[in-house]
């Protein structure tokens, strides 16, 4: 006949009790066992190895399962063989319901065989009721394992809660940052660009109204007129490099050859780009994050590489748009590769994780280095049409 009883709390005088991984409350003991003497024999045992607990008692699988599903218990202690109900079934049942509780086998027989295979499907520990010694032992260390199990846990959840938070704070930071970038670039543009052309025109309104003999005065406003000039050439490259036009008014394609054609003319190095794709329109976040990218990428060719050649491929792979990007140069190491000192490389790659994609370098000492861009393209977007390689 099933029972279900619990026993009166007691403590007994033990050093182990203060550092209980139950934190000294009242343990929970859910015992799988028809025998009731044996049952008696374990919750004496129990007792005087020091535990503070109430223990239930059931013999049936309903009695079981209903335990489990509405007084989870701290610890299972079950008996293998079971008239109509049996050790591994109790096992997996408990791995399904409950699968962070630990669970002790203490059974009159059980082969060795029997014992590593329950002990490979989840159990905790077994103990044979002939060496009922080592019960308390095996119960003092199962707890403090499920303990130890739940903080890593714990400690794992606000890591991982720490991480999202950081990264949505990162994904904000770029989004402001973008967002000023374009703001001064408009003001940058407009209102010195405004300024230059109108004191230009002055000038060469001045100019009008002074002798013609003059020639130290025509002179001086020439040399004014053509540092007038290069100041707005300067305040546009300056505007562009905040954030190029290009890349809102034609899209991501056009604006990645034009970096590579500024990139050759700024530094002389060949860069040549083949793209399968034609010029699309995706969403900013995304757009934005691939060009900055590509930036970063020539960046750390112009810092590092000693190149004369970069070769650009701009493509479309299982939904995802894949730049890759390779020099002649130096090469990378993969104790460079992995540097926590890189910035820029972490920040390429945080750039892409906040748009679902991934970076992955590869190079060799003397070979050259390939950075290959994969990131999802937006789900908002049609699949764009694929041309002829350039």
């Amino acid at each position: 006949m099933t029972s279900t009883h619990a026993s009166n709390p007691t403590t007994v005088a033990n050093p182990v009790t203060a550092s209980t991984p139950t934190d000294n409350r009242q343990l929970r003991i859910l015992l799988l066992e028809d025998n009731p003497s044996h049952a008696e024999v374990v919750e004496r045992v129990l007792k005087q190895g020091g535990l503070t607990f109430s223990i239930t008692r059931v013999e049936t699988r309903d009695t079981f399962q209903y335990q489990l599903e509405h007084h989870a218990p701290d610890l299972i202690l079950s008996d293998y063989a079971l008239p109509s109900f049996d050790g591994s079934s109790a096992l997996n049942i408990a791995k399904n319901k409950t699968p962070d509780i630990p669970f002790i086998f203490v059974t009159g027989t059980m082969g060795e065989e029997v014992a590593i295979e329950t002990l490979k499907n989840g159990a905790t520990d077994y103990v044979l009721k002939t060496r009922l010694v080592r019960l308390v032992p095996s119960v003092w260390r199962a707890l403090r394992e499920a303990a130890e199990r739940r903080d890593r846990r714990r400690a794992e959840d606000q890591l991982r809660r720490s991480h999202e938070q950081l990264r949505a704070l990162t994904s904000y930071l770029q989004y402001v940052r973008e967002e000023e970038r374009t703001r001064i670039s408009r003001e940058v543009h407009d209102e010195l660009g405004q300024a230059l052309t109108g004191l230009k025109m002055d000038l060469s309104m001045l100019a009008g109204h002074l002798p013609r003999h003059d020639r130290t005065l025509h002179q001086k406003i020439k040399s004014m007129l053509a540092g007038i000039d290069s100041t707005i050439h300067t305040v546009r490259r300056i505007s562009t490099e905040l954030r190029p036009g290009i890349l809102d008014s034609l899209g991501l394609v056009a604006a990645i050859e034009w970096q590579a054609s500024e990139f050759q003319t700024r530094t002389g190095i060949s860069c040549n780009v083949t793209t399968t794709v034609s010029d699309t329109m995706w969403e900013q976040d995304f757009t934005t994050a691939f060009f900055r990218i590509f930036q970063e990428t020539l960046t750390n060719v112009i810092r590092h590489a000693t190149a004369t050649r970069v070769e650009v491929k701009l493509a479309i792979e299982d939904v995802r748009l894949v730049l890759t990007v390779s020099d002649n140069g130096r090469g990378i190491t993969e104790e460079q590769i992995t540097n926590t000192r890189s910035i820029g490389l972490i920040g390429m790659r945080e750039r892409a994780a906040l748009v679902g994609g991934e970076i992955n370098l590869q190079g060799a000492p003397g070979r050259g280095t390939t950075v290959a861009v994969r990131i999802p393209l937006p789900v908002s977007s049609k699949p764009p049409d694929v041309v002829s390689p350039l």
